[in-house]
């Protein structure tokens, strides 16, 4: 169960893709567990950790180029550590959207303390970006967001 919006989060691998659940798939939230490598599950703090913005990681492929891999950023409320994560397959897209859009406002030391630790930061230029790689093309991001006003209205 989600420690921020009480949801119900599973852990199985074959729904998420992801090996090792850190976030809820709802609000995005997740809590500091990870000491020094992702699944090691050895930190103490246990705190929450807020999405406060999207990254890209660059991976090596051993056929073929490297591409970037879309991945949240989370903050932890108590210690100010800061993480980034695989996005897993059944996140709410708004959602991670909704906290792409919030890291425009993100305070000065915040983004420092990114920059420091070799976080770059996603910002407003790249939404285009952001937007494909979350909906695919435009046209089908329109037609989700139809979808979903249309659902509201029933």
């Amino acid at each position: 169960m989600c420690a921020h919006c009480h949801g119900f989060v599973c852990t199985e691998s074959g729904l998420s893709c992801v090996q090792n659940r850190n976030h809820c798939p709802y609000c995005l939230w997740s809590r500091h567990l990870d000491l020094y490598v992702a699944g090691d599950r050895l930190s103490a703090c246990k705190s929450l950790m807020q999405p406060i913005g999207l990254t890209i990681k660059h991976t090596r492929k051993k056929y073929g180029p490297g591409r970037g891999e879309l991945m949240l950023i989370h903050s932890c409320k108590e210690c100010n550590n800061l993480s980034i994560n695989r996005i897993a397959a059944d996140d709410d897209l708004q959602n991670i959207f909704t906290a792409f859009e919030g890291s425009f406002q993100i305070a000065k030391a915040t983004y420092d303390c990114l920059e420091s630790g070799g976080i770059r930061l996603l910002d407003e230029a790249e939404a285009p970006l952001v937007r494909r790689q979350l909906f695919g093309n435009e046209t089908r991001l329109a037609e989700i967001l139809f979808q979903d006003s249309l659902i509201e209205t029933v």
